[in-house]
C-alpha cells in the first residue's frame, strides 16, 4: 500500500485530497495542528494516520517526519497543502504578520521536505506543492501571501531539477479560489485568515473539484497544474500579456 503524507490534511482541500487517495487504496498520513478538526480526520478510515504537528516548530516537524518514515514501508507522495492567507494592504501590515505567513506557507513546507526527502528518493516518489494563482502572478491585498507562494514555487521548481536524477517528480498545483471556509474566516490580527475564506474571490471551486483536478494532473505527470477555469486563464494571460493580467486582476479583485 502506497503512502501519501498531507500537511494541513484535516480539513478543506487537504481532507478532499485525502479522501480521494483513500478511495484509490492509499494510506494517508495527515499532519495538522492538534484540535477537533484533526480528531475528526480519524473518521476517514483505518488507512489514515493522524499526526499532530505545528509546522513552525522545527523539532516537532523533524520528529514527526522521522516517526512517519519509521511507521511506513515507503513514502510515495508528499502533499504540501498547509497554509494561511493574509488579506490586507502592505501599508497596514505588521512585520510579524509577514513573517508568520512565510513561517507557515514557505518554511513549513521546506522543513517537511527536508524531513522526508530521503524517504521519497528511496520510493522514487513525488512532491506536490499546493501553490496558488498568487504564486505566479500578483494578487491585490495579498502581498505576504503572494510572496510566500512565489517563494514556494521557486523552491519546488529548483528541487525538481535536483531530485530528477533520483527518480523523483515534483508537481506544483495552482488553484484560484477554492471555497473551503466561506463564512468561517476566523480572522486573526493583521489580516491572517483561514484559506478559502476570502469574500472577494471569483469563480469559486469546491474542495473535491479541486482535488480531482490536482490528482489527475499528478497522474498525467504535469509539472504545473493550474486548477480551475480562472487559474488556467490567469496562467496564460500572465505569461503572454502580464500587463493585461494586472489590469484584469485589479478590475475584478481590487475594485
Amino acid at each position: 500500500m502506497k503512502t501519501a503524507v498531507i500537511t494541513g490534511g484535516a480539513g478543506g482541500l487537504g481532507r478532499a485530497l485525502a479522501q480521494r487517495l483513500l478511495g484509490e487504496g492509499w494510506h494517508v498520513a495527515i499532519l495538522d495542528l492538534p484540535g477537533a478538526e484533526l480528531g475528526k480526520a480519524k473518521d476517514l478510515g483505518d488507512a489514515v494516520g493522524v499526526w499532530p504537528c505545528d509546522l513552525t516548530e522545527h523539532d516537532q516537524v523533524s520528529e514527526t517526519c522521522a516517526a512517519i518514515v519509521a511507521s511506513r514501508p515507503s513514502i510515495d507522495l508528499v502533499i504540501y497543502n498547509a497554509g494561511i492567507t493574509q488579506i490586507g494592504l502592505f501599508a497596514d501590515m505588521p512585520a510579524e504578520v509577514h513573517r508568520k505567513v512565510f513561517d507557515v506557507n514557505y518554511f513549513g513546507a521546506v522543513e517537511v521536505a527536508a524531513g522526508l526527502l530521503r524517504a521519497v528518493r528511496e520510493a522514487g516518489g513525488a512532491h506536490l506543492a499546493i501553490s496558488s494563482v498568487a504564486g505566479f502572478a500578483p494578487l491585490h491585498r495579498r502581498s505576504a501571501y503572494s510572496a510566500s507562494k512565489h517563494a514556494l514555487e521557486g523552491f519546488f521548481r529548483t528541487l525538481a531539477s535536483e531530485e530528477k536524477p533520483h527518480g523523483v517528480s515534483v508537481h506544483i498545483a495552482a488553484p484560484s479560489f477554492v471555497a473551503t471556509n466561506l463564512g468561517n474566516p476566523e480572522n486573526r490580527p493583521g489580516g491572517i485568515a483561514r484559506p478559502g475564506s476570502a469574500a472577494d474571490g471569483i469563480d469559486y471551486m469546491n474542495s473535491d473539484q479541486a482535488a480531482r483536478v490536482i490528482l489527475d494532473g499528478v497522474r498525467r505527470g504535469r509539472a504545473m497544474i493550474p486548477v480551475g477555469r480562472v487559474a488556467r486563464i490567469a496562467w496564460w494571460i500572465n505569461r503572454l500579456a502580464p500587463g493585461l493580467y494586472v489590469r484584469l486582476m485589479e478590475r475584478n479583485i481590487a475594485d
